[in-house]
């Protein structure tokens, strides 16, 4: 209870530090509030899933919605979004939405410094705090590893990226396991032997192209089916 109230503190605190028209710009609190108004509330027994992240998430409901709408997924990505911003908006986009389980990626644009100098405890801690936020009003965690990288594109002076990206799936992987929420691999299965994401997998080394998500798809929905039967 300590480690919730304390979140709420320091969102409060953030938001009148930005002031509200700054707030709501960096977090994006725009993107999806038309969407969320319009989704009605689950049907008793209905079992909606939502996938939160970055560009990753957002391309893939975008290229492939066809697996989103035939299994109750919403997707709630956005493009360039890092860890803090996610937690500023999992309350709209997630808890709001009464989802029985929520899929968390995030990570690659806090190794890339989207927006500030990458610390791996204060990412693993923004995604230990999505998971308790989400649990604490009856979701269902399912965790998901960072996939695979190279290189980034836009920064490409971020040095050591595959052991950046190593490191964090470790972190969750390991907080997952200990706390009983599920862990989604995509990494395992989606990189190279230089620890890149796999050629035929994606167009730039970062982001999945149709090929990248159809294997992501086999990895996710097997877990989530677990969690939700």
């Amino acid at each position: 209870m300590k480690k919730i109230v304390f979140i709420a503190l320091f969102m409060s605190v953030f938001s009148f530090y930005l002031g509200a028209q700054g707030f709501n710009e960096l977090i994006n609190l725009k993107k999806y509030g038309k969407a969320n108004s319009e989704l009605p509330a689950p049907a008793e027994g209905e079992k909606r899933v939502v996938f939160i992240g970055n560009s990753i998430t957002e391309g893939w409901a975008g290229k492939r919605p066809d697996f989103f709408k035939s299994n109750n997924y919403v997707g709630r990505g956005i493009s360039g979004q890092t860890s803090p911003q996610l937690l500023s908006r999992f309350r709209q986009d997630v808890i709001n939405l009464k989802p029985v389980a929520v899929i968390i990626n995030i990570g690659t644009n806090d190794i890339a410094e989207n927006t500030g100098l990458y610390d791996e405890n204060f990412t693993l801690g923004n995604i230990k705090s999505m998971a308790e936020l989400a649990k604490a009003n009856g979701i269902k965690v399912i965790l998901s590893s960072v996939l695979p990288v190279g290189e980034y594109p836009w920064r490409k002076e971020i040095k050591n990226v595959p052991v950046k990206i190593a490191s964090l799936n470790g972190g969750i992987k390991e907080y997952a396991a200990s706390n009983g929420f599920a862990y989604v691999d995509y990494y395992a299965v989606m990189h190279d032997d230089n620890l890149a994401l796999i050629g035929s997998y994606g167009n730039d080394g970062v982001h999945p192209n149709d090929e990248g998500y159809k294997v992501m798809e086999k990895v996710v929905k097997k877990v989530i089916d677990e969690v939700i039967k």
